[in-house]
């Protein structure tokens, strides 16, 4: 029987403060750093967003996005006339 090892390879970067605070703001318990921005960098996975929202949350959005909807065609179509 084999045994392989897969070693990746490491590369330091230098952040400003700021930008330190930020991605250490978003690391997750048990996360490491690496894993962060993994996660922020990788592919958005829309599986990640089941559960996280509950029904009132849901209908709200909804909503929400009617409203601007309704509000994006109704301006589009005062321009569209001439109206400001």
């Amino acid at each position: 029987m084999h045994t392989y090892s897969h070693t990746m390879a490491t590369k330091t970067i230098n952040l400003p403060e700021g930008a330190y605070a930020r991605l250490h703001a978003l690391k997750r318990e048990g996360e490491s750093f690496s894993e962060v921005v993994d996660r922020l960098t990788g592919k958005f996975a829309l599986l990640e967003l089941i559960g996280i929202l509950d029904e009132k949350a849901v209908r709200g959005m909804r909503a929400a996005k009617r409203d601007f909807g309704k509000r994006l065609r109704k301006g589009v179509g005062a321009k569209a006339r001439g109206v400001t």
